[in-house]
């Protein structure tokens, strides 16, 4: 052992100076060794840095003319700082040696820790081998592999001009596509070191229709994350079919009345109410933040019996899936209900050294601007026994969510949803489209009235804004029937 010197930083970074215009990868040990060797020495508990460098490009059409391409490009680092149960959370656009030591500096300063870069006698952190997910499934060869501007457009107007031939009573539409690739490699003192790249990419369809009086809007679209030809080899016509049937039927469809109703809500897209109003209150930054009446629940029946869930991050092409997660952890899946008990929560780092929950592979985060928190991936409910015609026969008179819209969730898990499309059941039978539903309720109750499940899972991609920004997760669950719920509408 010696004291640390200066020179040690030059000599250390002079290969990662080398590699900035290249990969992520073993000639950043030294410096970030150093780093979290100095952050330890110093008094914190814990240290984590997270590199990252980003390649997005998004194309947009309008009415047949692609209005806008926007590329982006990003590097920036963040450093994390445990001391007992504080932490706190620094992030850079600068990736020299001076931009790392003054955000690992900055850090311990908040912390109260004092400086001992120079002074003090110690080791650096002895770093795992790097885990390299990127090399494993050769992830460097993505990013050239997907498709340019001209593909995209291309794509995106064909898409217009499919709409306008099918889609009645069509006043504007719009398409778009973006793609989004992304490197990281954690480095923390516990010894991780690990590498991945990601990539999303996703195709979309807006349409407003209008007839005199009567108005609608709608929209599809599909996603893929891991699979760097899907903008070029995906199906676009499903999207412009959905679109086009949900527009004939509910241009003109009555509203619904406002009152208590038996539910029947479709698979895929109608996975986010169970997402919003309970997947979030099981994240453990809901029990920091004492926002979750599920706390203290482990092992107790919070559900119906019918009712099991589960959060993963490892389904093939996922929107949510990623092979580690933003603080190095390899993906795995996760029991979160089970016969209506709640087995387990999602968890981070944080999470679990403050409640003691074990891991689950879900710190997750936006970008390097943002400390990880405990978020979903692929959420979803799982199948049942019944098929989805049974649910609905079940039912003697209630509403058919096919299609959800937008919605809010308060801190506690009362939500209100929109429904993008709707159907009323009378004698076990779909009848008249009916528009203007809104699902109103709380967490604790629907997932008690939640009494039989389909044997149809289906998993749509969304976006999920929370406390370290917005991330790509899936939800989904098959047909489900709620046994009662208070629906909005027209009086």
């Amino acid at each position: 052992m010696r004291p640390l010197l200066e020179r040690d930083f030059d000599s250390s970074f002079a290969s990662v100076r080398a590699a900035q215009d290249g990969s992520f990868g073993e000639s950043w040990r030294p410096l970030l060794s150093l780093l979290l060797g100095h952050a330890r020495r110093s008094g914190a508990d814990f240290s984590e840095i997270f590199l990252e460098k980003r390649n997005t490009l998004r194309v947009s059409t309008e009415n047949g003319k692609v209005t806008s391409v926007a590329p982006s490009f990003s590097l920036g680092a963040g450093v994390r700082c445990f001391k007992g149960s504080q932490d706190v959370y620094v992030s850079t656009n600068d990736l020299s040696r001076e931009g790392l030591r003054w955000a690992v500096d900055q850090a311990l300063g908040m912390l109260g820790c004092s400086s001992r870069m120079l002074s003090s006698i110690g080791r650096d952190v002895q770093l795992e081998p790097l885990r390299d997910f990127a090399v494993l499934k050769r992830k460097d060869e993505w990013l050239a592999a997907c498709a340019g501007v001209g593909a995209l457009s291309e794509r995106l107007l064909a898409m217009s001009s499919s709409l306008n031939k099918n889609v009645a009573h069509l006043q504007s539409d719009q398409t778009s596509a973006f793609r989004d690739w992304q490197e990281v490699l954690v480095a923390a003192s516990d010894g991780v070191f690990a590498r991945d790249i990601r990539l999303h990419q996703l195709a979309r369809a807006g349409v407003n229709c209008v007839d005199g009086t009567h108005r609608t809007s709608l929209h599809e679209q599909r996603a893929s994350t891991g699979q760097p030809r899907f903008l070029e080899e995906v199906d676009l016509n499903p999207i412009v079919d959905e679109i086009a049937a949900s527009a004939k039927v509910m241009l003109r469809a009555d509203y619904v009345s406002a009152g208590q109703y038996p539910l029947v809500m479709a698979n895929r897209f109608g996975g986010v109410i169970f997402h919003e109003a309970c997947g979030h209150l099981l994240e453990t930054t809901q029990i920091e933040r004492k926002t979750t009446p599920f706390a203290d629940s482990l092992g107790k029946q919070i559900a119906h019996e019918s009712l099991t869930a589960w959060d993963e991050g490892v389904t093939e092409g996922a929107f949510g899936s990623t092979d580690m997660d933003d603080e190095g952890m390899p993906a795995q899946s996760t029991l979160l209900i089970e016969n209506g008990i709640l087995r387990n929560f999602i968890v981070d780092r944080a999470g679990s050294m403050r409640f003691g929950h074990p891991r689950s592979g879900s710190g997750r985060r936006q970008n390097f601007a943002f400390a990880p928190a405990s978020r979903m991936r692929n959420t979803f409910i799982a199948p049942g026994k019944f098929t989805p015609e049974e649910l609905i026969a079940s039912c003697e008179t209630g509403l058919y969510c096919k299609k959800m819209g937008g919605g809010s969730v308060g801190a506690t898990g009362e939500f209100n949803f929109a429904v993008g499309e709707a159907y009323l059941i009378e004698k076990g039978k779909l009848t008249k489209p009916v528009k203007g539903a809104t699902l109103i309720g709380t967490a604790v109750d629907i997932m008690k009235k939640i009494s039989a499940c389909a044997n149809d899972i289906e998993l749509a991609p969304g976006f999920c804004g929370s406390v370290s920004g917005t991330i790509y997760t899936t939800v989904g669950q098959p047909h489900l029937k709620v046994d009662n719920i208070t629906v909005g509408g027209r009086a």
